[in-house]
């Protein structure tokens, strides 16, 4: 078994960078390694609050109080020389109503999409919603149409 020595470094309340000293990279000029940790956010209540991916889900889940709130769920497929991400379903337990985690969830899970370079396509209500009263996703997001609603049927 082998061990590296790691130093890290914060280089802010998201990030931290991480310097190995590892065969690979000793003696090397490439900058260190940066990692992104996930997102620790608030809720009404003053609760904290994360949003991650579920890659074998394919949704992001929002947690609250240590337990599984909600998901939005997602279909990728590639259309016209692009990445869509459509949302087609978003839910939250009724005992954590009230709280602000539908929003939390969706924004962050934005959020990822568009960091990932790939087009939002709202089928959910509340994506949708989501979208119109929030115009800075315009650039990042494509309309719904019957083409996808058929896609997404299959």
């Amino acid at each position: 078994m082998r061990y590296w020595e790691v130093a890290v470094t914060w280089v802010d309340t998201k990030h931290c960078s991480l310097n190995a000293d590892i065969p690979t990279r000793l003696g090397s000029t490439e900058p260190p390694i940066t990692v992104r940790l996930p997102d620790v956010t608030t809720d009404k209540t003053g609760a904290e609050v994360t949003v991650s991916e579920n890659l074998a889900h394919h949704r992001y889940d929002v947690f609250a109080d240590g337990e599984l709130a909600g998901y939005t769920v997602y279909r990728d497929r590639r259309h016209d020389d692009s990445a869509e991400r459509i949302f087609y379903h978003t839910e939250v337990g009724e005992a954590f109503g009230g709280r602000g985690l539908a929003t939390i969830l969706v924004k962050e899970a934005l959020d990822a999409t568009r960091a990932e370079n790939k087009f939002i396509v709202g089928v959910c209500p509340l994506v949708a919603s989501f979208l119109k009263n929030h115009p800075e996703y315009a650039d990042a997001s494509h309309p719904v149409t019957d083409e996808v609603l058929t896609w997404l049927q299959s």
